[in-house]
């Protein structure tokens, strides 16, 4: 299965997963995306997030699960773990009718400019580490945004970039996910600062 995604762009290889009749699980997802599960389950849980309109608050078990996730990647966990309860997890209709779709056409684009790139920088035990960090802040400063504000697109942009980043193997990539998460905290904290400075006066 590897050797396939490595000889197909990886949005072909996750359309044909979409379209297909296998189960659209965490655990499809992780089953089927192998050593790529821990990139793509972020990416996944993310996306939704970040796009540019605002949520509420009802994306909170997405980031508290990427956050796990995170936390499983600087913990070195080479296998994704999850509650067997949250493997069953069903991808919600937006997500495979809305949401992935128009992921795999953003992916496409990306994949049009995007090559290997100082990949090596990428790989290892420290750096992934410092990416599990990186997803785990990103997603900390996703989940604390106030609702409806909308100040959780970048961070969760950032985290989205970075996932995507791994897949394509990709340093640009990941430093342009990186750029955008840090403005997406800055702005959460200087907005989040100004709403409370505002309630308290």
């Amino acid at each position: 299965m590897m050797s396939q995604m490595r000889s197909e762009p990886f949005s072909q290889h996750l359309e044909k997963w979409l379209i297909s009749d296998r189960p659209k699980t965490l655990q499809g997802l992780i089953d089927n995306f192998a050593e790529k599960s821990f990139a793509m389950l972020i990416l996944v849980l993310m996306a939704i997030p970040a796009l540019p309109i605002p949520t509420g608050g009802v994306t909170h078990i997405f980031e508290i699960i990427a956050m796990l996730l995170a936390l499983e990647l600087i913990a070195g966990l080479r296998q994704v773990w999850l509650p067997k309860k949250w493997k069953k997890l069903n991808l919600s209709p937006r997500l495979r009718n809305s949401t992935l779709p128009l992921l795999i056409k953003v992916m496409r684009r990306v994949e049009k400019f995007s090559k290997p790139r100082l990949n090596i920088a990428l790989k290892g035990v420290i750096t992934t580490r410092i990416i599990g960090l990186l997803v785990f802040i990103f997603s900390f400063f996703a989940f604390v945004a106030p609702p409806f504000s909308g100040l959780d697109t970048l961070p969760s942009l950032g985290v989205v970039l970075i996932a995507l980043a791994i897949i394509l193997e990709d340093f640009l990539v990941f430093f342009l996910g990186l750029a955008i998460g840090l403005v997406g905290i800055g702005l959460v904290i200087a907005i989040g600062k100004t709403l409370i400075s505002l309630i308290v006066n």
